[in-house]
């Protein structure tokens, strides 16, 4: 991995998987869902948000991370969270649910209506420490997720790419998957330099990723 471009984060050692359990093993609360950016909690908490395109396993994720099952409602159909969702992680921290974006059979003017509450929040959330952005082990980086990176380029938000569902492919087709995500990314300067891989069926990756929210300040 010396040298690459991306490399995958590292597992992390035992104290900081253990701050990342403690942390997923506290309380993690449903706090709001908000249409518009009146009526987002008070910024006095540090916040991840979590995005991608719909269907891409966010909820699955959230529910792996938290260990609880239905607390991000997982949907078979795309497109059905259309508000950003709250959670309080913990007592000094949120966890945001962003909207899926780029389904394509929504209606129009529901679909601007999620880009602009998506902008807003990006460009205006002084507590947002990092966005991860979730991309599809099965499909790579489409133009609408590079759409949503030069959105995070441009609102100077760093972004850390996590890949989902590579349990569904051989790691011959995850090896290419990924060197074609960190071509992507090396087009974005607000990226994070390092990927992380996950599978909420398998569990691969989740301790990994709740020691890098853990380990944000």
């Amino acid at each position: 991995m010396t040298g690459l471009r991306f490399p995958l984060t590292p597992e992390p050692d035992l104290a900081a998987r253990e701050a990342g359990r403690l942390l997923f093993a506290g309380p993690v609360d449903f706090v709001k869902g908000v249409v518009a950016m009146s009526g987002l909690p008070p910024d006095n908490r540090i916040e991840v948000c979590f995005a991608g395109r719909s269907n891409v396993g966010k909820s699955s994720l959230i529910n792996a991370l938290t260990g609880r099952k239905t607390l991000a409602r997982a949907s078979n159909t795309p497109g059905r969270t259309q508000e950003i969702n709250y959670f309080a992680l913990g007592e000094a921290r949120y966890l945001v649910d962003l909207p899926g974006y780029g389904y394509a059979k929504a209606p129009v003017a529901v679909v601007a209506k999620w880009q602009a509450l998506l902008k807003s929040y990006l460009a205006g959330r002084v507590t947002l420490r990092r966005a991860f952005v979730l991309i599809d082990a099965r499909h790579g980086v489409k133009e609408v997720d590079d759409e949503i990176l030069t959105l995070l380029d441009r609102s100077a938000v760093t972004f850390q790419a996590v890949l989902t569902k590579t349990d569904k492919i051989s790691r011959a087709e995850l090896d290419r998957v990924t060197d074609q995500v960190r071509g992507a990314l090396a087009k974005h300067p607000a990226a994070f330099p390092e990927l992380i891989v996950t599978s909420s069926e398998k569990g691969e990756g989740i301790e990994t990723l709740r020691a890098v929210i853990a380990a944000l300040e």
